[in-house]
């Protein structure tokens, strides 16, 4: 186990907080005042939450879901994870979501979502201590920064209460994307966001992993000015790397782009920063 405790070190001396880390964990203010927090304890809270990300993944960014239920986004990892939930308290609406897969959960279902984009088999020996988080998302008019500091900080919570320190997951980057002066079409956007991160932002090599079917690079523009989505520059600035060049998912409409956090690390960021 000497090698993850080095390289958590390591990453300790080249991560540079920034001012404008999105993720800031406020005592006080509109998470407590307009925003609630919880995880889902009935089918009714799983089904909001599984709507959210249907509005997000398949209304907004133009993924072809293919759940049981229409206006959901579903699939079989659902049932074995936790969801959290962020609500606007004056409407109650879901404006904020993530779903956490445990390794014992990811044991019984047989892999992590993850598993299905990537080929995680360097990943083996820390499986024990790996959380997945996904299906991420929040509602286009909250995107500001309270939503996503209010799941950082019940996130957190639940890392630290049940004493894991790894986080991976699957962060997805639509075929539609926006440039300064144009939206980008069919993947050049994806390919664009890959050429920024894999010189500076690539995992140690213990931790690369590969795509089960990778973005068609070849044919794909990769030179745009391209931001890249609000959670992908949130995980970064937070210590994430990033473990391989992006998956393709045809039916999601979507790359995948796989992700490697050590808590420690996110813990030294928001400890230096705030």
């Amino acid at each position: 186990m000497g090698h993850l405790q080095a390289e958590v070190e390591r990453w300790k001396h080249l991560v540079q907080p920034t001012s404008d880390v999105e993720l800031a964990i406020p005592s006080t203010g509109v998470l407590s005042t307009s925003l609630s927090v919880q995880w889902a304890s009935t089918q009714d809270d799983m089904r909001a939450a599984q709507r959210l990300r249907y509005s997000v993944f398949a209304t907004e960014m133009g993924a072809a879901l293919s759940g049981s239920l229409p206006g959901h986004d579903m699939d079989l990892f659902d049932d074995f994870c936790e969801h959290l939930l962020v609500r606007d308290s004056r409407t109650n609406e879901v404006v904020g979501t993530c779903r956490v897969l445990t390794p014992a959960q990811a044991k019984r279902v047989g892999s992590t979502y993850t598993d299905t984009e990537f080929d995680l088999t360097r990943l083996r020996d820390i499986r024990g201590r790996m959380v997945e988080f996904g299906r991420s998302c929040v509602h286009p008019q909250y995107r500001q920064g309270p939503v996503i500091m209010a799941l950082w900080r019940a996130l957190t919570g639940f890392m630290q209460r049940n004493q894991l320190d790894i986080v991976t997951g699957c962060l997805t980057m639509p075929m539609r994307m926006h440039c300064p002066h144009s939206v980008v079409h069919g993947g050049h956007g994806a390919a664009s966001i890959w050429g920024q991160l894999h010189t500076s932002c690539m995992a140690s090599i213990r931790y690369h992993v590969r795509p089960r079917l990778a973005l068609p690079f070849e044919r794909l523009d990769a030179s745009l000015k391209v931001e890249p989505p609000a959670l992908v520059k949130a995980y970064l600035r937070l210590g994430a790397k990033v473990m391989g060049a992006p998956a393709w998912d045809p039916d999601f409409n979507a790359a995948g782009l796989s992700m490697i956090m050590f808590w420690m690390i996110c813990l030294h960021v928001t400890a230096n920063t705030f």
